[in-house]
């Protein structure tokens, strides 16, 4: 076999949310903005960590969704943000949960990873460490559009209602997978929530094997949607196991997310890209923005898939 055939080639997957609501024009443009820029990365010599926060990061600047500038707000009208990142080759991964008052929370999770010896960081401690590395402060634009946030921090309903979160549709966390030439895969996430939180609520995004997973000799795997059934599923580690299994992501996503379905009425989509290059979209809700590259002709961003 030539060696050739061997090298699998560069992919970037990046995901803007799944929902009821319909992608806007703008948020189509914005991921495939990020996407060339993930892209860049993989073709100038940087790993598929730095392509995964790279893309991450500039979704969490643009306001446009619900990540970094754009979180929804807890019901106490204060952003809480999380965030996980994972690299596949030794398994090794960062996220911070509760952060508050900083634009870039993908960022403070890359730190937790490579400068601590811990995964996880929440509250006020993930705040003192984003503050100890000098990470970018969040500081709103005057002509942000925040409609969705005040609505949120306003809303008065009782919390515990899954068809309220339906209704409202607001799951746009946003997230991103990479695989580069050596068959090195990486995978992230952020979000702000999803509408009408309690104070302190985490969902799946800042948990490892429920909202990200990456492994070398699988794959990346990034979640959205309703995090409590993402989490109560294990969904990002259910698919790689499958695909550790040999199963083809596309299989392995429609198992999954049937099952997630069927077993306790959940609503997700994921990002699944395997360690030979091939990868899925898909989805239980209506509409997800994403799309995906290997760096010939030009990104597709679409806001369905199947």
């Amino acid at each position: 076999m030539p060696t050739s055939a061997l090298i699998p080639t560069p992919k970037v997957l990046i995901h803007g949310g799944a929902g009821s609501r319909q992608p806007t024009h703008s948020q189509s443009v914005c991921l495939t903005e990020a996407l060339v820029k993930g892209y860049e990365c993989l073709k100038t010599g940087h790993s598929p960590l730095d392509a995964v926060e790279s893309m991450i990061r500039y979704l969490e600047q643009s306001g446009q969704f619900n990540a970094g500038r754009g979180s929804l707000r807890q019901l106490d009208g204060i952003q809480r943000m999380d965030a996980s990142i994972m690299e596949g080759q030794t398994l090794s991964a960062g996220a911070v949960a509760g952060l508050k008052g900083y634009l870039h929370p993908i960022c403070a999770a890359r730190r937790v990873m490579t400068d601590t010896d811990h995964v996880l960081i929440v509250g006020p401690h993930a705040n003192r460490l984003a503050r100890h590395f000098g990470l970018a402060r969040l500081v709103h634009r005057k002509n942000s559009t925040h409609l969705r946030n005040k609505r949120s921090s306003r809303n008065t309903i009782n919390p515990k209602s899954q068809a309220l979160y339906r209704q409202l549709g607001m799951y746009d966390t946003v997230g991103a997978v990479a695989l580069d030439r050596a068959g090195h895969l990486a995978a992230g996430a952020s979000t702000g929530g999803v509408a009408v939180m309690l104070p302190g609520r985490v969902g799946d995004t800042p948990l490892i094997g429920a909202g990200v997973y990456a492994d070398d000799t699988a794959g990346a795997i990034s979640m959205t949607g309703l995090g409590e059934s993402i989490i109560r599923a294990g969904m990002a580690k259910h698919l790689a196991i499958l695909l550790g299994l040999g199963w083809t992501p596309a299989r392995a996503a429609n198992y999954a997310l049937k099952a997630l379905v069927s077993r306790i009425q959940g609503e997700a989509g994921c990002l699944i890209l395997d360690r030979t290059g091939r990868f899925a979209i898909r989805h239980t809700t209506p509409w997800m923005s994403a799309g995906y590259w290997n760096g010939r002709g030009k990104p597709i961003v679409k806001n369905r898939f199947s």
